[in-house]
């Protein structure tokens, strides 16, 4: 299900991987709870959170660089799931070069910081070697950190 006013999701071809690495210049200052329509970084991207009851979706907004070099543009999903109380859980995807017609979804689960200002989301994915199973597994971290009201 997608949420409303969302843009098109188109099929793209970009390698991620998703680990926690900030872009500094996004974090944001002010306490308190963050809004369902707000404006998160990962991985030094700008995301946007939408959410309609307890469905949650986070979008990117402002790929870095590499990203929309490889494709990525605003609008691009990269999780869906539900928030039940200070715990999400969902579905996350890798995005491969060589694997441009599937998008590489995996589980992914984790809590809320009692704040609501971070989501830290965490889930096991087969690793791929250009569109093949490898047989490997790696574990995947996603550090959503509220910034801004969008």
């Amino acid at each position: 299900m997608r949420p409303p006013d969302a843009r098109p999701i188109a099929r793209r071809t970009v390698a991620v991987a998703v680990t926690l690495a900030l872009g500094a210049g996004f974090l944001a200052t002010m306490p308190g709870q963050a809004r369902a329509d707000s404006c998160w970084v990962h991985n030094g991207s700008l995301m946007r959170l939408k959410a309609e009851g307890n469905r949650r979706w986070f979008f990117y907004e402002e790929p870095r660089e590499p990203l929309r070099r490889a494709g990525v543009v605003p609008g691009t999903l990269l999780f869906d799931g539900v928030k039940q109380g200070n715990w999400y859980s969902g579905t996350s995807r890798v995005f491969s070069r060589f694997c441009a017609e599937d998008e590489l979804p995996y589980a992914v689960e984790g809590p809320v910081r009692p704040d609501q200002l971070q989501v830290t989301l965490s889930g096991t994915r087969e690793v791929q070697d250009r569109c093949q199973p490898t047989g490997r597994t790696t574990t995947d971290t996603l550090v959503f950190t509220y910034s801004h009201r969008c």
